[in-house]
């Protein structure tokens, strides 16, 4: 027994021995992983003083695949077109709403993050996505290579974008008067909207035919276009509608984005959308 003991013993201390020279000999060297921080450009610092340290929003333009669709054909913008892009968000978008809602508005309710996308978002149904909102974190932005400053079509388009997604976002922190909305055009909704031209979905009281997707892109397609409508325009668009019907769900929607955003945000949304037309005039006149 004693010798069996002693044996045991001696086995321990030997696989002791082993695992402590193993140990050592597995022991890391120098680390492998780069800590050097990459050196910030001009266009780093601009979008630090404009949009990081104002408003807590940060910007990412370079390639990440993990904030992309890597099954589309998609690519990073042109640096060149980088702050372009954002000074016209800048100018339209948050001017407009530190305008109306107050300075620390856009600081409160944000996407923390935006990225630009060069190309083109192409679904297999030959529709576009200019852009999408992620848990109200993070907003993308697709095409900005082909933003044409000098164009206003082309830059309502591309505002619209982001008027639109904000929206989501606002009512993420204070959902609008569904019930009611559900009323006023409930027969129109069709996963198949983008088979119908804008004129044909005008007719049954939808501003758009993507609005015609499902109540929440209906309540953020009639804000945004308001919005990137100006006051002429949209006048004008509810003049040409010829169904006594389709104007008055139009109109009645127009009424409940007005209340929504002067109870959920005491904003005159009228007010918002003149400031908007002004900004949007002093992008296209720089």
């Amino acid at each position: 027994m004693k010798l069996l003991k002693y044996n045991k013993v001696a086995f321990l201390a030997l696989v002791s021995i082993v695992l402590i020279s193993c140990a050592g000999d597995e022991q890391p060297g120098e680390s492998q992983l780069d800590y050097t921080q990459p050196v910030k450009t001009s266009l780093d610092n601009w979008i630090t003083t404009t949009y990081l340290n104002p408003y807590n929003i940060n910007v990412q333009y370079k390639w990440n695949q993990n904030t992309v669709d890597n099954s589309r054909y998609l690519f990073p913008p042109t640096i060149e077109k980088v702050q372009p892009a954002l000074e016209i968000v800048q100018t339209i978008w948050l001017k407009s709403y530190s305008a109306i809602g107050g300075a620390d508005f856009v600081k409160k309710i944000a996407p923390r993050e935006i990225v630009l996308v060069g190309g083109v978002n192409l679904n297999s149904v030959g529709t576009r996505t200019l852009g999408l909102a992620e848990g109200g974190q993070r907003v993308t932005l697709f095409e900005t290579d082909y933003i044409d400053q000098t164009d206003r079509a082309n830059v309502s388009e591309f505002i619209h974008t982001i008027q639109h997604e904000y929206i989501h976002i606002l009512n993420q922190n204070k959902p609008f008067d569904e019930k009611t909305w559900k009323t006023l055009t409930p027969s129109g909704y069709t996963a198949d909207w983008y088979n119908y031209e804008i004129p044909e979905s005008n007719e049954l009281g939808f501003i758009t035919s993507y609005a015609r997707s499902n109540i929440n892109e209906d309540f953020a397609e009639t804000a945004s276009m308001i919005l990137i409508y100006s006051k002429d325009e949209y006048a004008a668009f509810l003049d040409g509608i010829e169904s006594p019907f389709a104007y008055q769900a139009l109109k009645a929607k127009e009424a409940i984005v007005v209340k929504y955003f002067k109870e959920a945000f005491n904003m005159d949304f009228y007010a918002l959308r003149d400031e908007a037309e002004k900004n949007t005039t002093a992008v296209i006149n720089k």
